[in-house]
């Protein structure tokens, strides 16, 4: 501004009068100018911001694969070969006692009450084998009823008479005595209930050992 003042002071009055508020005015605008164009050449430029991409929103949310290290607990069913098995000769209890009545009189098998199928004895040992049965027929048992000895081995066996009456739909225990025999082996004896004439009815009823010789002299 004191360049533009010096300058217009040797110039003569009477020629022309120099417009002061013009020239400060334009003064003013180049030095504004000036400083503008500084700044903004010292500020960086901008630079752009990342916009975030938007993740869809059915994705499918990745799943974890088990590792190795995972525990897995394994159930193990019982085997059938594992249980114990008798040994000895099976006998086998009568299907249908039903159809083997004679007459009014039959016979149901309970169970075994004595004996197992497989008890081991030694030779010539005594032993007494008693059934559990039932009358399933429509007329009493009579005192002289007994077994009768239908098959296999009697190992010696003497049966005896039931002494007792036994009515339709009653449970009793029949017994024998019997004795192992003098060689080692599996021995297997069927007996039936027979009325007075010796006719058997029902169930089949068995006994079924085993001897073996003592390891003693």
């Amino acid at each position: 501004m004191g360049i533009l003042v010096t300058s217009c002071a040797g110039q003569d009055s009477a020629s022309s009068t120099p417009d002061v508020n013009a020239i400060l005015t334009a003064g003013v605008g180049t030095f504004a100018a000036y400083i503008f164009q500084t700044q903004t050449a010292l500020v960086p430029p901008a630079t752009a911001t990342p916009t975030t991409t938007p993740t869809p929103a059915n994705t499918p949310i990745p799943l974890v694969s088990p590792t190795a290290s995972q525990t897995q607990v394994v159930f193990f069913a019982p085997t059938a070969g594992l249980l114990p098995t008798p040994t000895g000769t099976q006998y086998t209890p009568t299907a249908n006692p039903s159809t083997l009545g004679f007459g009014c009189n039959n016979l149901q098998l309970i169970r075994d009450d004595s004996i197992p199928s497989g008890t081991v004895f030694k030779p010539e040992e005594n032993f007494r084998k008693t059934w559990k049965v039932a009358n399933s027929g429509t007329c009493n048992w009579e005192v002289l009823y007994r077994l009768v000895f239908v098959s296999g081995n009697d190992m010696f066996g003497e049966p005896q008479k039931l002494a007792k009456v036994i009515v339709p739909g009653q449970w009793t225990e029949l017994s024998i005595d019997l004795q192992s025999p003098k060689a080692p082996g599996t021995y297997t004896g069927y007996w039936r209930l027979g009325d007075q004439s010796g006719n058997a009815f029902g169930s089949t009823l068995g006994v079924s050992i085993e001897v073996k010789a003592s390891s003693y002299p």
